[in-house]
């Protein structure tokens, strides 16, 4: 009796031990956010809103701290919030921002100092509404850029410097900047931004970089840029993509190609949309706009299972790429937090009930997420 009662008890510690380990790691495994999991692979990022820089979604800042190790400014850090009008900067929300990634220890991207959209018109014209001269748009571009960088030197880990400047077939993009100054805006903006701080890393960030026009573009813009002596360390591919169009192949050509040339790659603006693309148009112009139509928004009340189970099977498949290629990117940076915070539920069609990013409108994960900690 005695010898059944130690082994009975013997059992149950046993039993005991096992489910307390397997608690412990269920905790731990509970614990571990994607900057965890992607250790030594690859930065993982988020755009940041202003709900989230200024502390009132608390529930995103305890997220985004868990899962993320870099963070971009998604607004507030473009030239037509920061300097409204000439002259007149308004640095508020971005030092917020910059101070939510120090105390996190993370690495922070400044989004972007050169673009021909949501700049503020005054950039391009003088007092009377003339479009100003070569000279007085240069002089502009370095004291905007030298301003923003210098405030932040050393603090910021890295710029947007330009962002799209080139189309889909190569050409250059027709925008003010291209039209007063030529194509060497973008040598002089990256020019600025290394003078005002040379330990920073400089990327130029576009979209459907998968495309071989924009690519083949881009490595020549890199070679004429290195050439002359100038700094560039990485170029952004945006990953705006659809359920439908996911370019596998094309991505691994231009991460290739854009390694090849003597740069990091990094994926800046990643988010795949599940809705059907009017126009049948890729890519991301904000000019973009059609009218809202039933059709345009098939899933209002929720994503069908099948859908889902396809977007989980996408995301799968991208990040087995990143991590293909881990030794040639630097970053992977989410464009949005939330389903409900992204700006694909208004672009290009207002008013619509996108699910394009890893964690749902009630702020949970989805099961890409657990998908994406195994890997």
């Amino acid at each position: 009796m005695l010898k059944k009662i130690l082994f009975l008890t013997a059992v149950i510690l046993f039993v005991l031990t096992i489910s307390d380990g397997i608690c412990q790691t269920s905790k731990k495994n509970k614990d571990i956010g994607l900057k965890d999991a992607l250790k030594g692979k690859f930065l993982i990022g988020v755009a940041m809103n202003s709900g989230q820089i200024t502390g009132k979604d608390t529930l995103a800042d305890k997220l985004i701290a868990k899962h993320f190790n870099s963070i971009v400014a998604e607004n507030c850090m473009k030239s037509g919030p920061l300097q409204p009008k000439e002259g007149e900067f308004d640095f508020t929300l971005a030092d917020q921002f910059v101070k939510f990634g120090e105390e996190h220890k993370m690495y922070i991207v400044g989004h972007t100092l050169i673009w021909h959209s949501q700049t503020p018109r005054w950039f391009f014209v003088d007092d009377k509404g003339n479009t100003v001269t070569r000279e007085v748009l240069i002089e502009r571009m370095k004291k905007h850029i030298t301003t923003v960088v210098s405030r932040y030197k050393g603090r910021v880990n890295c710029w947007d410097v330009v962002n799209e400047a080139i189309n889909d077939d190569g050409t250059w993009r027709n925008s003010p900047f291209y039209k007063i100054i030529g194509k060497d805006f973008i040598k002089l903006a990256f020019q600025f931004a290394h003078e005002a701080d040379p330990k920073a890393d400089l990327d130029y960030n576009d979209y459907s970089m998968y495309r071989e026009g924009r690519r083949n573009a881009v490595v020549n813009m890199i070679k004429d840029l290195k050439a002359d002596g100038v700094k560039i360390t990485a170029v952004g591919m945006q990953g705006h993509l659809g359920i439908d169009n996911l370019p596998i192949a094309e991505l691994e050509k231009s991460i290739d190609a854009f390694a090849a040339a003597g740069v990091k790659v990094m994926f800046t603006e990643l988010d795949i949309t599940a809705l059907p693309s009017p126009g049948n148009r890729g890519g991301a112009d904000v000019s973009l706009n059609y009218q809202y139509q039933q059709k345009m928004n098939p899933y209002p009340n929720g994503l069908p299972d099948s859908v889902a189970t396809i977007l989980h099977n996408r995301y799968a498949e991208l990040f087995r790429m990143f991590i293909k290629h881990k030794d040639q990117i630097k970053r992977i940076n989410l464009w949005g937090l939330t389903d409900g915070q992204s700006w694909l539920n208004n672009w290009p069609v207002r008013g619509r009930t996108n699910y394009p990013l890893l964690f749902d409108r009630q702020y949970k994960p989805k099961p890409i997420v657990e998908t994406i900690l195994k890997m």
